[in-house]
């Protein structure tokens, strides 16, 4: 193997690796963001990575937590949103029924919408 080949594939070694870093990297943060909606209504979009209390109007409170998201007051009877399990970078779903309120994960930061249905577009379509 002569000299030019070594740094040939040495280079391409080189280059391979910091696209792996840079590429885990840039995945880290494709699902750290969650929406809130409140009857269908969007409430707002939230980091995951920022630690904070969110009081949703005066009924729920959820709490954003090291990189996870979970309901901890509710005014509901049933209290069945504070046991979900916690909404995080794999995503997920936290649904209070009776005050309508729907926490969920987002892929990528976005939800894509078909504008002729209205409705969410999956992988198949």
């Amino acid at each position: 193997m002569k000299k030019k080949e070594k740094y040939f594939i040495l280079g391409i070694l080189v280059l391979a690796i910091v696209l792996w870093i840079s590429m885990s990297y840039f995945q880290k943060g494709s699902h750290q963001t969650i929406r809130i909606t409140v009857d269908g209504e969007e409430f707002g979009t939230y980091s995951l990575a920022k630690d904070q209390i969110i009081k949703i109007n005066d009924t729920n409170v959820c709490e954003i937590k090291d990189g996870s998201v979970r309901m901890t007051w509710a005014n509901c009877p049933d209290q069945l949103c504070i046991h979900q399990r916690a909404v995080d970078e794999n995503g997920g779903m936290i649904v209070c029924l009776p005050n309508r309120i729907v926490i969920e994960g987002e892929k990528g930061g976005e939800v894509r919408y078909d504008e002729e249905k209205d409705s969410v577009l999956d992988a198949v379509t």
